[in-house]
Formats: structure tokens, C-alpha cells, sequence
């Protein structure tokens, strides 16, 4: 029977590029309706198990993170396009094995939804589960807060080997009695804690108050922020000094985690550092492309949280120009009033100097320039069109200048479409005339697979509003 998906799952996926398309969510799906029991027996075979990654923000590059250094000691299986639902999983698993259906990996890394991690652990026993954070995300889609780590403790109780939680987390941190593997956790110095509320603390009055915790087997020390992020990580009993191609503060605190995970493996903390210094940004994390002799990065942000760590990252770009991409739409979640949790007065403030441009962009374009308004800060244009926003913004300041692009899901992954086409992709911290082209397969399946799991996430919602139940949520990271 294996033998039989995996190739049912190859010819789909084969098909799809055949007209076009690279779609990672319809081969799974197809696999998952005719051969339900495929992916617990393929993955029943790996001698190191599945582990799973998942929170609300940081599941994509942890998960890529922790895959490169489990990738120092293992063969690695893993949805690294960011198709988080279990389809993604499957096509991945598709995808990886041969044509005699020989699966040539000794563990999985799986990046999981919250909502679509329960429906995985249901039908495949994780051996491992990193859980990274709780924070209020598409209040419409997913619900309250507390839900959310019911959700995520159904998943990390699941696990037989080992849980690694977010120990400055006290929703994440409170799971741990409930376990049925050993526990241990990550984190970051208490110098470092303002710079990661937790939600609660990120709504209350902005203080950060000191909580007794239990040990950390991985611990941010200290990080040096820029286009890069340098970072000293306690691993284990060592302390490693490595600079992250994935800059800003969450993905420093994302390598606490993918550390305190690959500790449970046994990995040294030089192997650990090793893998961490070889990770690339992930798919519209911080990716950086050349248009027309410009600098443009492009940052996901998707919530109150997300936002705020973006935007602390601005200071180290200085940019000339900033693209606000906001979208409405199933995956971004429809209500944007969370809009209203972000502060921007003091991150905006070159942009209230003069010393930047500023546009907004996308279908909530009007809104996010009111949201702005509200905060003292005018917006140069609105440009509800991505293609021509981003143009605009190019074109507005000098070559050689940096434009950095903030952008909600949809929206992400239309101007990644976009900027493939007008420009060049370039490797993280590589100077405006040294782009190297990066524009492979990895990229435009990273792509289809968003808009697959969009489309098919939205058919999903109208079949249950059609039979009276409330629609499946599912998390983009």
C-alpha cells in the first residue's frame, strides 16, 4: 500500500508541475483520502521518530533551523516550504521517498499548525514536540488564547521521548504536569526578557516581571541585532558564540529552542552551533531581493506580537522606504483590528522624521494608514495594488538603498510572485551588487504550497459552514 501512495502522491505532484503548479497540499490530500493509514505506516519506519514544531510564531524557521542541525548527525525529513497542515506533511513524506518507496531519512521535523497537530498526533505518535510560544492570532479563526495551549498540550502530551517548552512562557511552562515524557526547556537571560513579553505581559502595562522558572538546557545570553543577529547561546554546559543569518530577536530566541530540541538527540553544542550558523531565512522571513538596484527584505507579520519584533528590527536596515502590506483574507484572518495592539509611534520613528517613506499597500490599505494616523504618523501613499506599491517604493528613493516590505500572509506570498518576477533574490547579507540568484525549485514550491493550503483551507470552511460547524482554523507561520 505504500508503495502505491507514495506513487499516487508523486504522479499528483508531477501532474501539478506539469501545468504549472507546485502544489505540496493536493498530493497529500489525494494520498490522505484514498490511503488514510499512509502516513503513521511511512513514517512508522523512521529509527529516530517524527518530532513536531509548533506555537503561534516561529514554527517555519525553527522548524528549518532544527532540521539543519539534526541534518549534522541524521537524514532529515521535513515540510520545509511551510505547508503546516497535515497534507503537507504527507506530500512531503511523498516527495522524499524513491520510487520503490524506500523512505531514505532517519528522522522527521515537522512544522505543525496548532489546530492541525492535534488531527496529526491522532493517527502518528510524535516521539518529540518543541512548543515555542502562545499569542493572541486571528482571534476569529482560532479563538481565545487559552484554546490555543489546550490545543498545543493535546499535541506535547502525545510525545513519549521528549518536550521541550518556552520556560518564559507560563502558558507553555504550566503543560509540563501534564506530560508523558521528560521535560526541558529554553529560554533567555533575565536582561533579556523586556525585549520577549509574554501576551499577558505584551497588554498589561509593558513591565516584565520577574517569575521564578525551572533550569533551561538552552539559553539566549545575549544578541547584537542587525542585518544579521550575533548571538551568545548557553547550550547545555557550553556557550557558543554564532551569528544567525536569520536576523532579529524572536529568531534568536527561535535558536534557543531548535538547540534545547537537538540536545535531546545528543548533540554536541559545537555540532548544534554548526547547524545554526548554516540557516537561511525562511520563506518571507527576512528574505532579501535586489529590484532595480535596490535592497528590498520582505518580513511576514501576522499579529500583535510578530509585528512588534519586526519592527524592531527596522533600525538596523535604516531604511529609505517601508511597504505596510495588509490583506484580508482567509489565511490573514478577516478581522484586522489587531491592527490596533501594535504600537508604532516609537518604531516609525524615522519614518515621522522624514527620514523615510512610507506607503500602504494591500486590500486594508485605507485601514492601515488610519491605524498609523492614530499613532501621529502620516503615510506618503496608499497604494492598494502590491506590484505597483512596490514599484512606487523602489522608484521613490535612491540606488543602492534599502525598502523593507511588511506584509500579512497573502499578501507575502502574491509579492514574493511579484518580486521573483521584477527582481532577484540574494543570500542573506550579501551586499545590493553581489545578488546571487537563488530563484529554484524550493521558492515557487514554498509558493503553491500557501496558495494551495489558502484554497483548500477556505473549501474546507465553506463545506463545514454548509453543514452548520464552524470552520477548521489553521496558523500560518
Amino acid at each position: 500500500m505504500n508503495l502505491v501512495a507514495i506513487w499516487l502522491g508523486k504522479v499528483t505532484g508531477t501532474a501539478l508541475r506539469l501545468i504549472g503548479r507546485r502544489g505540496n497540499a493536493l498530493p497529500g490530500l489525494v494520498v490522505e483520502r484514498i490511503f488514510p493509514r499512509f502516513l503513521p505506516t511511512a513514517l512508522g519506519s523512521l529509527e529516530q521518530g517524527v518530532v513536531i514544531v509548533s506555537g503561534t510564531n516561529g514554527k517555519t524557521t525553527t522548524t528549518k533551523m532544527l532540521a539543519a542541525v539534526l541534518a549534522e548527525k541524521y537524514r532529515v525529513l521535513t515540510n520545509d516550504t511551510g505547508s503546516n497542515f497535515v497534507r503537507g506533511a504527507i506530500t512531503a513524506t511523498c516527495e522524499h521517498a524513491d520510487w520503490r518507496g524506500r523512505l531514505a531519512a532517519d528522522v522527521a521535523v515537522f512544522e505543525l499548525d496548532e489546530a492541525h497537530a492535534v488531527r496529526f498526533v491522532e493517527v502518528v505518535r510524535p516521539r518529540r514536540v518543541l512548543l515555542l510560544n502562545v499569542m493572541r492570532d486571528q482571534l476569529d479563526r482560532f479563538g481565545e488564547i487559552d484554546t490555543t495551549a489546550q490545543l498545543l498540550r493535546t499535541v506535547a502530551a502525545a510525545a513519549d521521548t521528549a518536550v521541550v517548552l518556552n520556560a518564559d512562557d507560563p502558558r507553555l511552562a504550566a503543560l509540563a504536569e501534564h506530560m508523558n515524557a521528560p521535560v526541558t526547556y529554553f529560554g533567555v537571560a533575565p536582561e533579556l526578557r523586556p525585549d520577549f513579553p509574554t501576551d499577558d505581559e505584551l497588554y498589561a502595562s509593558g513591565t516584565v516581571a520577574a517569575t521564578q522558572r525551572p533550569p533551561l538546557s538552552a539559553e539566549l545570553l545575549s544578541m547584537d541585532l542587525g542585518e544579521t543577529s550575533d548571538v551568545d547561546l548557553r547550550i547545555g554546559g557550553h556557550t557558543e558564540s554564532i551569528s544567525l543569518l536569520a536576523g532579529g530577536a524572536h529568531n534568536a530566541q527561535n535558536a534557543a529552542g531548535a538547540a534545547a530540541m537537538a540536545l535531546t538527540y545528543g548533540l554536541s553544542a559545537a555540532a548544534i552551533a554548526a547547524g545554526l550558523r548554516k540557516v537561511e531565512p525562511a520563506f518571507g522571513r527576512g528574505q532579501t531581493f535586489t529590484v532595480e538596484d535596490r535592497r528590498l527584505v520582505l518580513h511576514l507579520v501576522k499579529n500583535p506580537a510578530g509585528f512588534r519584533q519586526t519592527l524592531r528590527a527596522l533600525t538596523a536596515y535604516a531604511p529609505a522606504a517601508v511597504v505596510i502590506a495588509i490583506n484580508d483574507d482567509y489565511a490573514d484572518g478577516r478581522d484586522v483590528s489587531w491592527l490596533w495592539d501594535v504600537q508604532f509611534y516609537e518604531p516609525l520613528a524615522g519614518v515621522r522624521a522624514g527620514r523615510s517613506w512610507l506607503l500602504t499597500s494591500g486590500t486594508r490599505a485605507a485601514d492601515m494608514a488610519l491605524r498609523l494616523r492614530y499613532d501621529e504618523i502620516d503615510v506618503d501613499a496608499i497604494e492598494t495594488d502590491l506590484r505597483s506599491a512596490v514599484l512606487r517604493a523602489v522608484r521613490q528613493v535612491p540606488t543602492e538603498s534599502t525598502v523593507i516590505v511588511l506584509s500579512t500572509y497573502t499578501a507575502m506570498w502574491a509579492l514574493h510572485a511579484i518580486l521573483l518576477d521584477i527582481g532577484m533574490p540574494v543570500l542573506a547579507g550579501t551586499a545590493v551588487n553581489g545578488s546571487t540568484d537563488r530563484s529554484g525549485a524550493v521558492p515557487a514550491q514554498e509558493q503553491q504550497a500557501l496558495t494551495d493550503d489558502v484554497d483548500s483551507s477556505r473549501q474546507q470552511a465553506e463545506q463545514l459552514r454548509s453543514d452548520g460547524a464552524a470552520p477548521e482554523v489553521g496558523d500560518r507561520t
